[in-house]
């Protein structure tokens, strides 16, 4: 198990996303927690661009876990999309709190 999923995130600024480094290997998880993921990134999308409701979301760059809340403007299969381009790779995305 990686210890760096069972330690507090970090809670950052979106403004802080474009400085870090993320790793190239995806995050395991199952196809049925994927499924679950892509759902809850759609659901963002809406909330983002409807109600400018922010999302919690918790991803993995190659320090440890971060946390930022902000809203989500576009997400496809591989990239979160916030304002000013500022993006995630979804790969690295270990939770979305809507």
């Amino acid at each position: 198990m990686n210890t760096a999923a069972t330690t507090a995130p970090i809670l950052i600024e979106k403004e802080q996303i474009p400085s870090l480094i993320f790793p190239k290997e995806p995050i395991e998880r199952s196809k049925d927690q994927l499924s679950i993921l892509r759902k809850k990134l759609r659901d963002s999308m809406v909330l983002g661009n409807i109600h400018h409701q922010k999302i919690k979301i918790v991803f993995q760059d190659s320090e440890g876990l971060k946390e930022v809340r902000t809203t989500i403007w576009a997400a496809d299969e591989r990239f979160i999309v916030l304002k000013k381009g500022v993006s995630i790779p979804v790969d690295r995305v270990v939770e979305l709190t809507l």
